[in-house]
């Protein structure tokens, strides 16, 4: 359905994005993943025309993309582009007759929408009266009123509290039944390896990896402990056999050595922490992803290629 092939992108001496290429198939949840100024917007803006590359090409359903086929892409920007001082109404209609929507249809569209995000009661609000999420919620709406196969959503999590969160991944999974494609981009590993089919991570401009989210936790092996406790679990990183403790709230993903014995790490737990479970599992994708990247440096140079 959405072909990127070796994509290129500078700003000055800034390379940010550097011959990235991924496809994408109708039906298909898929996630564009990576550090804070890895790379991913500079990279959808490119896949929109609203950057030109400096290399590569991108294609829709076998076409170059372009004005012809952008009709047929819901884009929800990192940067939310709604009109502040406009009626949530009249901005979803303004979007939806944009897009090619007769009026009537736009609208029956807008209202079966906000009371799905249950914002029908505010429809004749303005858009800066409401909440950050709220905003959100209507920025989904201009993007999805005019059910086009393709979804393009840049960090669409951004704002939104556990309950609409859910509402959303619910969304995504109906898309998806419905044979339509998503691609949102995300630092959140926790959320791409719960929604994504396959997936792309960048990291300063590169493609670092890429595959279905089971390919890539298989390539990675069964070398992780999932521990659940109370107490203090600080010690686990300076455990004989622990390459690495990544720590949670009364719990902890351990990243063992490939000769880690784990009744010798049990052991030393032992009076230490009361512990509820241990386990061996796959590792998540945020231990993937630190083990791959690391922390996210912050720099002038990565503040460019968002």
């Amino acid at each position: 359905m959405l072909k990127v092939d070796h994509l290129r992108k500078v700003f000055a001496s800034v390379v940010a994005v550097d011959d990235v290429s991924f496809e994408i198939q109708p039906g298909e949840i898929f996630g564009l993943l990576g550090p804070n100024g890895a790379g991913k917007t500079t990279t959808i803006r490119i896949i929109l025309n609203i950057l030109e590359a400096d290399g590569g090409t991108v294609s829709y359903r076998g076409m170059p993309f372009s004005d012809a086929v952008r009709n047929s892409v819901g884009y929800l920007p990192e940067e939310r582009g709604l009109y502040r001082k406009s009626k949530l109404l009249d901005t979803i209609l303004y979007f939806g007759e944009l897009r090619g929507l007769k009026r009537s249809t736009a609208k029956s569209e807008a209202l079966r929408w906000l009371e799905r995000f249950s914002l029908l009661d505010y429809r004749d609000r303005k858009v800066e009266e409401l909440s950050k999420g709220n905003q959100q919620k209507v920025q989904f709406i201009t993007a999805i009123i005019h059910d086009p196969p393709l979804l393009i959503l840049d960090e669409p999590f951004s704002g939104l509290d556990p309950v609409n969160q859910i509402l959303f991944k619910d969304i995504f999974q109906e898309v998806k039944q419905a044979g339509k494609a998503i691609v949102f981009s995300t630092h959140q590993m926790d959320q791409a390896e719960r929604l994504s089919d396959a997936l792309c991570l960048i990291n300063k401009g590169r493609v670092v990896l890429d595959g279905t989210v089971r390919d890539v936790k298989k390539r990675y092996g069964t070398n992780s402990a999932h521990v659940e406790f109370e107490g203090d679990g600080s010690f686990m990183n300076s455990l004989s056999g622990v390459r690495r403790a990544i720590m949670y709230e009364n719990a902890a993903e351990l990243e063992l050595e490939p000769d880690a014995h784990t009744q010798q790490i049990l052991a030393a737990m032992n009076g230490k922490v009361e512990l509820r479970k241990f386990e061996i599992v796959e590792p998540s994708l945020q231990s993937i992803f630190i083990q791959i990247v690391g922390a996210p440096e912050k720099s002038p140079a990565q503040e460019v290629a968002r």
